[in-house]
């Protein structure tokens, strides 16, 4: 398994990038969807987004359909969904599959590092958030019940300096 700096990923527009893009940051990565009851989330997300991004913070969306088809469209109309309804102006990316065999290698490498309750690995919804150090160590995972903004004091410890 590669680490986490070296994972490829594409973003909501196609293109293909490696987390590396992101070296020196803190993100919180959060597997997400449009039609779930935790949606309203992205208002959190883009509020602690908007709050810390000047200091070297990052929120990444990748949006999933493994949870009761929460997620059915397309990258174009998540896009579209994301910011006209929540003006999600936060990295998101395309579609990817967070268990099962043909789980996408992040949330490989997320789910090694930062297993859950009891020590398992399996993501149980949408929403589920990981939080990353600047040198790419995952350092928290979050159930999805976790309110963005219960998250604010983990996430300014491990800002850069």
């Amino acid at each position: 398994m590669s680490s986490l700096r070296e994972v490829q990923v594409k973003t909501i527009t196609g293109e293909t990038t490696a987390l590396s893009a992101y070296a020196g940051k803190a993100l919180l990565i959060v597997n997400v969807a449009s039609k779930c009851g935790f949606t309203p989330q992205y208002t959190g997300l883009e509020a602690l987004f908007r709050k810390y991004k000047d200091r070297g913070f990052e929120v990444l969306g990748f949006p999933c359909d493994q949870f009761g088809h929460q997620e059915p469209g397309n990258e174009a109309q998540i896009s579209d969904f994301c910011s006209s309804t929540y003006d999600v102006t936060f990295p998101m990316f395309a579609k990817i599959e967070v268990n099962g065999p043909n789980t996408h290698p992040l949330y490989q490498n997320l789910k090694k590092a930062a297993p859950g309750i009891f020590g398992t690995e399996k993501i149980k919804w949408n929403f589920t958030k990981f939080l990353v150090d600047p040198k790419g160590n995952v350092v928290a995972r979050y159930a999805p019940t976790g309110k963005p903004a219960g998250l604010a004091g983990d996430i300014e410890a491990v800002l850069p300096a």
